[in-house]
């Protein structure tokens, strides 16, 4: 769902041909939720972003899970776990580099609360944290995120998903202009049955001319419109791509964690439409999870639903790499500039181009 609230403003390009979903969001994926925090007082402008795989206890009936570092230039905690057991036992939690530590703790304090029996009787938990650098318009070093605003964010979750420049996504750049939080959905037939896959992206990357909006060479066009521009994207075409994304893919299909390990590297695939190549110091992650079926905590054996074919993956793989790509898009869509530290600003995509309907042939 678009922060930006503007009727009289077309709607982003649709990605490939496959449809979305009602929502437009992650939460199409049914029993998915979100919530954010946004932190916006002067220095001071970031957040946290939390994704509920399902409304019930994480720790109790976890979901599989599984992720793919197509580059490890990042701070996120709790992958480890994943990667070895497939599951998820916390909500997903998304905020600033230096936040990390901070959702940590407060994962693990609400998951004690709700089963006083962890670390005890009970093995540990894992929480799952994701960052990037907000460090251009935040005050990252004033340490800000706390627990309350991942407590505040998880009371937050819902259906009705903002996207743009809230929860984590506040203080987030992407191609030198605004980014942060966006959402995407695409619905697609398996063996006769529809499933949903919905993407989920934390923007922090890319350099102006480097931007691709379906298929346009939009920086290259923007750095070409005038000399001032030029200049300014021969500077940044010369610096290394530095920034970050974080991709969280969910879908109703049921898959297990090796399943999941493949549809998450098709997210890198979006990704590299909109003309990212990965860059030396960018953090690119993406986590895969079903909703499909539980692994409950204290199992003895554990059942699963029939399993999508390996041979009938491949409309998963395209809704997963459309609805990233869809995602990061929103992203720049929804987002409203913003100015924080030091001054520093970032315009949104549409106080950059005025005239972006016009040059992506869109119909206000």
């Amino acid at each position: 769902m678009s922060a930006a609230g503007n009727s009289t403003r077309p709607a982003p390009p649709h990605i490939g041909t496959l449809p979305g979903g009602p929502l437009g969001t992650i939460a199409d994926v049914a029993g998915v939720t979100v919530g954010h925090c946004t932190l916006d007082q002067d220095a001071l402008q970031t957040g946290v972003t939390v994704i509920r795989p399902h409304r019930g206890d994480p720790f109790v009936d976890k979901v599989p899970a599984a992720v793919s570092v197509i580059n490890g230039f990042g701070k996120s905690i709790g992958l480890v776990q994943v990667e070895e057991l497939g599951t998820l036992e916390t909500p997903i939690a998304l905020t600033n580099t230096f936040g990390v530590a901070a959702l940590a703790q407060a994962q693990i304090r609400a998951a004690i609360r709700a089963n006083p029996q962890i670390g005890r009787e009970w093995s540990t938990v894992n929480p799952l944290v994701f960052e990037c650098n907000d460090g251009y318009l935040n005050d990252i070093q004033a340490l800000a995120v706390t627990e309350q605003h991942f407590n505040d964010a998880f009371d937050n979750a819902s259906t009705q998903v903002a996207s743009g420049s809230v929860g984590a996504g506040r203080g987030m750049s992407c191609f030198d202009l605004k980014g942060g939080i966006g959402n995407a959905s695409r619905v697609a037939g398996v063996a006769g049955r529809d499933y949903t896959v919905g993407a989920l992206v934390l923007a922090n990357f890319g350099r102006l001319p480097m931007l691709t909006l379906d298929g346009t060479p939009l920086g290259r066009v923007l750095a070409e419109r005038a000399a001032q521009l030029a200049a300014a994207a021969a500077a940044t075409a010369a610096k290394p791509e530095q920034g970050s994304i974080i991709m969280i893919v969910a879908t109703d299909a049921p898959l297990d964690a090796r399943q999941l390990k493949r549809l998450s590297l098709r997210a890198a695939a979006g990704l590299a439409r909109t003309g990212s190549v990965y860059g030396h110091g960018s953090g690119d992650i993406a986590l895969a999870f079903s909703t499909a079926h539980a692994v409950p905590h204290d199992a003895d054996f554990i059942t699963l639903p029939p399993l999508v074919a390996d041979a009938r993956l491949d409309p998963l793989f395209r809704a997963c790499a459309d609805s990233v790509e869809q995602a990061i898009v929103d992203a720049l869509w929804s987002a409203v500039s913003v100015t924080g530290r030091d001054g520093h600003r970032r315009l949104s995509l549409h106080d950059s181009v005025p005239d972006l309907a016009q040059l992506l042939k869109l119909t206000p």
